[in-house]
């Protein structure tokens, strides 16, 4: 799009939504969000930002292939699945770190989770409509 308004509306999205993902994927594992809607909310804003500014623009603001963070993510979750082992703790139980961080709350494999999540959803959405925005 060439509107001036969109692309200058854009540009300041892009960081405001970016940071309301992390915070829709910190705040998860107590009320609604967590990783797939923090990581729809952060594919969304590179998204905007490629509609305003062309493919190849945003491509080169991300830095790395979007395809990466799907396995990237899955590593993550399968670490939170593992974890318990080494505490003879069946697959997938959570494990929280005792005392609750300030900002953040209860730290534990469930977020360790959630980041996987947030990975593989980002990755896999902006895979499909950047392979999308290339045809049309």
């Amino acid at each position: 799009m060439k509107s001036i308004i969109f692309r200058t509306s854009s540009k300041y999205l892009l960081p405001i939504l970016l940071i309301f993902s992390v915070f829709i994927l910190l705040r998860g594992h107590y009320l609604p969000g967590g990783g797939f809607v923090g990581g729809l909310m952060a594919a969304l804003a590179f998204i905007l930002h490629s509609f305003a500014f062309g493919l190849e623009e945003t491509k080169n603001i991300i830095k790395i292939h979007p395809g990466f963070l799907m396995p990237m993510g899955l590593v993550f979750a399968l670490i939170a699945g593992l974890a318990p082992w080494i505490y003879q703790e069946p697959f997938m139980t959570g494990l929280w770190y005792g005392e609750p961080l300030r900002m953040i709350g209860m730290v534990g494999t469930a977020l360790l989770f959630d980041i996987g999540v947030y990975f593989v959803v980002i990755g896999s959405v902006l895979t499909v409509m950047f392979s999308i925005r290339e045809i049309i």
